[in-house]
Parts: C-alpha cells; sequence; structure tokens
C-alpha cells in the first residue's frame, strides 16, 4: 500500500478528536443532538484549522443511525459505509477548480435527487469563495429554500469575498488558529503512533513555525520523520532553515550593544551555513516580539508564547536592558524588511545596512510629517498676523533695557511718552510680487479653477495696497469674470492673508491696462512740476 501523508493519516475522524476549536465543535453537536439542523453552514478561518475535517464529521455525524453524544458512533451499518470515499450521499466540490456557472447548475440538478441511503445529502463545497458571480446567482435560491433533505457545508479562508446574499443565508462558524501546545501535544500523539521519538522542544519549534495550522505541523513533522526516526530541535532548524534559538540572543545582544562589526561577522556566520535570510530575518523578528512581550507581558507571556520556564527567564533577563521604544523600532525595521527582501537584489547587504541603522540609531526623514509641521506653524503665524491687522491683538511692549538711568516714565514728576506702535511684520519688508505668489498660492488650494485664470495673464503691479492684474490678448473675459464681487472677494482675502493687511484687487484687461499706466505717467508728470515750481497759483505778466 502507498504511503498516506501524516496530515491524512491523522486527520480526525469524530469531534471528540478535534483539536482546538472547542466551540465550534460543542455548537456542532448540541444540534445533532437536538436535531436543529441548518440547511447552510459556513467555516471560515486561516489554512489547516480543522475546516474540511470538521464539515466531514458533521455530514457524518447527521446521517449516523446511532449519535453518541452529537458524534458519530463510528460502528453502525452507516457509519462504515460513510468510511468510503465513494459514499453518494456526501459530495465535496472544490470551487477552485469548479467556478463556473455551469459547475454550480450540474451540482444543483444532481441536488434534486433524495440521499440514497442516509437521511441527508450533504454538499461540501470548499474554497467556495473562488466561485464567480453567476455561479453564486445560481445557487442562491436553492440555497435560501433547499429541500428538508440537502445541506449544503461551505468552506472558505477568505469570506470578505463572498456576495452578502451568501452570508446571510449561512449559520457561520469562524475557526481560530490552534495553540501551539495543543499542537504540540496532537504531535506528541502522531510521532508515537509511528514509533519514533522526538524531544518537546523540537515539538514547540514546529507548533510554532506551523503559525496556529495542525496540517502544516504534521506536515513539517513528516519532512523531519523522513530524515531520521529521531527529531530533535537541530533536525527542525535545519528542515526549516531557521536559527537556534542561542544564535538569535546572541544577535540581539550585539544589536543592543550597538556593535555594527559583531553583527556582521555574525551574518557572515550565518550566511556560510546557508542559511536563509528571509527566513533569519523572520525569526529575528519574532524574537524581537517575544523580548518585547517578556517586557511588557511577565508571566502571561510565558504562558502565551508556550515558553519554558528556563527561556522565559533568558527572555526576561535579555528584556530588562532593552528600551521599549528601540525594541519597537527595530521590530518595525526588520518587518518592513521582511516585506522588501523579496525585491532585493541581494539580501545579505539589505540585511546588514538595516542592522547598521539599529546600531547607529539613524532614521529615515520623515518628510511628509515635517512638512505638516510646517504647514501648522505657517497657519498659526498667518492667524496672528490677522489678528494684529485687525486690531485684535495687542503687540507685547518692547523689553526696556536697564541701565543705571530713569527713563522719562520713572522719573518724578515726568510724562511717560506714548510708546510707538511697531508694524506688523507682514506690512514690513515684503516684496509685492512675494505677496503675490504667496496669494496665487493660497488660490491653487482653495480654488483651483480662479488660479488658471491666472496663468493667462500677468501681475502688474501694486499701486499701495491695490493689486493689479492684466488679462492677455483675447482674454477680456477673464478680467471680467475676476472683477464679479464674489472672486474679486475671494482674491482680496487671499491678497489680506498674504500681506497682512487688507488689500484691494483689480482686474484689467489690455485696453483698461494702457489707459491706467497713462494715467500713472501723467499724474508722475504732474507731482514732478509741483515739487519743481510749486503748488500755489501764479499769473504770469508780461
Amino acid at each position: 500500500m502507498a504511503y498516506q501523508a501524516l496530515y491524512r493519516q491523522w486527520r480526525p475522524r469524530k469531534f471528540s478528536q478535534m483539536v482546538g476549536q472547542e466551540p465550534v465543535v460543542e455548537t456542532l453537536r448540541h444540534q445533532v443532538q437536538t436535531g436543529r439542523i441548518a440547511h447552510a453552514y459556513l467555516f471560515c478561518g486561516s489554512r489547516g484549522t480543522g475546516k474540511t475535517s470538521t464539515a466531514k464529521i458533521l455530514a457524518r455525524a447527521i446521517n449516523c443511525l446511532n449519535p453518541q453524544d452529537g458524534d458519530v458512533c463510528g460502528e453502525c451499518e452507516m457509519c462504515r459505509r460513510m468510511q468510503d470515499e465513494d459514499f453518494l450521499d456526501i459530495l465535496e466540490y472544490d470551487a477552485a477548480s469548479n467556478s463556473k456557472v455551469e459547475n454550480a447548475r450540474e451540482l444543483l440538478n444532481g441536488a434534486q435527487f433524495p440521499p440514497q441511503a442516509g437521511k441527508y445529502k450533504v454538499y461540501i463545497i470548499d474554497e467556495v469563495h473562488m466561485m464567480s458571480d453567476s455561479a453564486f446567482n445560481a445557487l442562491l435560491k436553492t440555497l435560501e429554500e433547499p429541500p428538508e433533505y440537502l445541506v449544503f457545508i461551505l468552506a472558505t479562508t477568505e469570506p470578505f469575498k463572498l456576495p452578502s446574499t451568501i452570508l446571510s443565508r449561512c449559520q457561520r462558524f469562524d475557526f481560530g488558529r490552534i495553540p501551539a501546545a495543543q499542537i504540540a501535544g496532537r504531535l506528541r500523539e502522531a510521532v508515537d503512533g509511528q514509533g519514533a521519538s522526538a524531544t518537546d522542544g523540537a515539538l514547540m519549534a514546529i507548533a510554532r513555525a506551523a503559525e496556529g495550522g495542525m496540517r502544516d505541523a504534521l506536515s513539517i513533522l513528516d519532512m523531519c520523520l523522513g530524515y531520521g526516526r529521531a527529531v530533535d530541535e537541530k533536525l527542525v532548524q535545519s528542515v526549516l532553515g531557521t536559527s537556534d534559538r542561542s544564535f538569535l540572543f546572541r544577535f540581539s545582544e550585539a544589536l543592543k550593544e550597538e556593535k555594527a562589526g559583531e553583527t556582521f561577522r555574525l551574518i557572515d556566520e550565518l550566511m556560510n551555513a546557508g542559511k536563509d535570510p528571509q527566513a533569519f530575518i523572520r525569526d529575528l523578528g519574532a524574537h524581537l516580539r517575544t523580548l518585547l512581550l517578556a517586557k511588557f507581558g511577565g508571566k502571561a507571556a510565558v504562558e502565551t508564547l508556550g515558553l519554558s520556564l528556563d527561556d522565559g527567564a533568558d527572555y526576561a533577563r535579555q528584556s530588562e536592558d532593552f528600551p521599549a521604544s528601540r525594541l519597537m523600532d527595530m521590530l518595525d525595521q526588520f518587518m518592513r524588511l521582511e516585506s522588501g527582501l523579496r525585491y532585493a537584489g541581494t539580501p545579505r547587504i539589505a540585511l546588514e545596512n538595516v542592522c547598521l541603522k539599529c546600531c547607529l540609531r539613524t532614521k529615515e526623514p520623515d518628510t511628509l510629517a515635517l512638512q505638516d509641521q510646517i504647514d501648522a506653524l505657517e497657519h498659526k503665524i498667518e492667524q496672528l498676523e490677522e489678528k494684529l491687522a485687525g486690531g485684535t491683538l495687542v503687540p507685547a511692549a518692547p523689553a526696556v533695557e536697564r541701565t543705571g538711568k530713569k527713563t522719562q516714565a520713572e522719573k518724578p514728576g515726568g510724562e511717560a511718552k506714548p510708546a510707538k506702535r511697531r508694524e506688523t511684520p507682514a506690512a514690513v519688508g515684503k516684496n509685492p510680487e512675494e505677496i503675490w505668489q504667496a496669494a496665487l498660492k493660497n488660490l491653487h488650494l482653495s480654488d483651483p479653477g480662479m488660479h488658471g485664470f491666472f496663468q493667462l495673464g500677468k501681475f502688474i503691479g501694486a499701486e499701495g495696497s491695490e493689486y493689479r492684474w492684466q488679462a492677455g490678448p483675447g482674454q477680456e473675459f477673464i478680467a471680467t469674470s475676476l472683477n464679479t464681487p464674489a472672486r474679486k472677494q475671494k482674491v482680496e482675502e487671499a491678497l489680506t492673508a498674504a500681506a497682512g493687511v487688507p488689500c484691494s484687487f483689480t482686474a484689467l484687461d489690455s485696453t483698461r491696462a494702457e489707459t491706467a499706466k497713462a494715467e500713472k505717467n501723467e499724474g508722475e508728470l504732474v507731482d514732478e512740476l509741483r515739487q519743481t515750481f510749486g503748488a500755489e497759483a501764479v499769473t504770469v505778466v508780461e
């Protein structure tokens, strides 16, 4: 007989053999006991957590002739027949390879016929999220009102991909990840059943590597048993390509002491041993996480991670000298490295670079956060300038230099001279061109359409607090549009905010601009004449 993989040999056949899904199992057993069998179930959870196995057990339990406490008896005629894979009343469909609407219609055609031997005809549809929208629509009506002998059990790792119309018609059960301690207990049963031996540390290492999936754990154990009948931690590390715990402690110690040269030497040792950098970074991230949990969780962390008392003491001892903020920063850097290493041409250089950053405590410049702070400061300055311009905020009196002489106000009988009011900083030292550009920047954020109008002309200067803009040739309608009260007010508000003093705005077309220029030249000539000859009227007599 051909060899059968461990995860198939040790697949549970009864509810009592299930590991780590007690709430789900208890609910389903109670339904079988009371006969409250739903017409549609939805089993959700990550891979290897027992969804398909539970579906098969439930299908057998509701067809068992003599169920024991809601579980299959395994002895009746129906139980013996259901052990065969070709039992016609329990049908399994893989939606990943049968996702089309034609497959759904074929399934429904078979659902019209009642069960041949059992009480229920059960359809187990695995990876149901892979079905097409048309297939879901074809299945919808039968799923909502099936014949009383028909039961659907849907299994998926991605329930969010299912239509809401399907979700609302099913009883949903969520399968959580199995604790490492329970996985290790099941692995011990499998090792003993194979007549092999394994250390507790090796089984816990396999359980942690499986990340809550029983099938993955049994597959790793199967690989280890392929090397030999005795499984220890060194063999598990060799099969998984991971680093032993002592190496991780030495590496994190070098990071803690900020010894960049030592980390480079350890990386060289790692590469010479043929270890995978991706696996090492994942192990180091898990090590740093354990240090964080040991620092804040204490004994609770030991129980959560399934560590021995000696290992828990080692983690607690090393975490004492690590600042929490530095641990979190290092964990963040190695997590980013793990996700980005697949795109790195030379993983070793990427690993060395991150280790150097951790030792030198350098950080990437956060330009976005810096820009946010600059914008916030500029906004506060603008508000202060508006208050100063409006007179609602009185500027602080200038500091008086303390000397041996008394001021006029301090002298007896002296009259205090009124303090000279300082001009607002916004009104002093600003070029009109700078104010105009700042106003355009504000308009670009608040009204991009109006900002586009100003690109079709040019700024021609300011006359006091009045700012003038000239439309280009053939764009006279833009000047008319910008002189409307609503748009003119927006421009004046932007100019006032940029200058810090009330400003006005006028948009000119080419004709009005020439007239304004001529009037300006004539006014300047009159002023020069008045300065030369005086402003009084005179009579010229020959």
